[in-house]
C-alpha cells in the first residue's frame, strides 16, 4: 500500500465498529487503482490518471454516453469532452454517432488500445490472485459476492416523520 493511502486513515485490514463501508470501498478502489497504475508503469505502459481509470471502468461496464460518463465521474461535460478528445488523439477511445439518437455520440475503446487493455486485464487478474493470497480465497470470494450483488434501487432514507 502506498504511503499516501496509509496517511489517509487506518490500514484496510483494521476492523471498524462503525458503518464505514463507503470509506473502506473507496480506500480499496484507491489501492487497486494505484496498484494497477504502478504495475502498468513498471511494464512500460503509459499510465492513466485516476479519472481516466474511472472513465475506462465505466466504459468497460457498458456506459457509453459522454453526459452520463461525466455525471458518473462527477466532472463537467466540458471536462469530459476534453478528456475524451485527448484519449481519441491517443487512439485509446473512439467516438461514434449514436444510431438511436442522431444528436448524441457513443464512446468505446479504439481497436488500437487492445494491447494496453490486455495488459491492464493481466495486471487486474494478478492483483486478484495476490488479494486471494493476502486475504484468503474465502474472504475474497465473499467480498466479490457482496459487492457484485444487486443492491436494489437507491433507497429513500427520509425520516418517517418527514414523509
Amino acid at each position: 500500500m502506498s504511503n499516501r493511502t496509509q496517511e489517509t486513515g487506518p490500514p484496510m485490514t483494521q476492523a471498524s465498529h462503525h458503518p464505514m463501508t463507503m470509506i473502506h470501498l473507496l480506500r480499496a478502489v484507491y489501492w487497486y487503482d494505484e496498484a494497477l497504475q504502478s504495475n502498468l508503469r513498471r511494464d512500460g505502459w503509459p499510465t492513466p490518471t485516476r479519472t481516466q481509470s474511472m472513465l475506462f471502468a465505466n466504459i468497460a461496464m457498458g456506459e457509453s454516453r459522454p453526459a452520463r460518463l461525466a455525471a458518473n465521474l462527477g466532472i463537467t461535460r466540458q471536462s469530459m469532452s476534453e478528456m475524451i478528445a485527448t484519449l481519441v488523439e491517443q487512439n485509446i477511445l473512439v467516438v461514434r454517432p449514436d444510431p438511436q439518437d442522431r444528436r448524441a455520440h457513443k464512446i468505446s475503446f479504439h481497436p488500437d488500445s487492445s494491447p494496453l487493455r490486455h495488459a491492464a486485464e493481466a495486471v487486474m487478474n494478478a492483483l486478484h490472485q495476490h488479494l486471494g493470497a493476502r486475504l484468503g480465497k474465502d474472504r475474497l470470494d465473499a467480498l466479490d459476492d457482496a459487492i457484485s450483488a444487486d443492491w436494489g434501487p437507491i433507497p429513500d432514507l427520509s425520516a418517517p416523520e418527514r414523509k
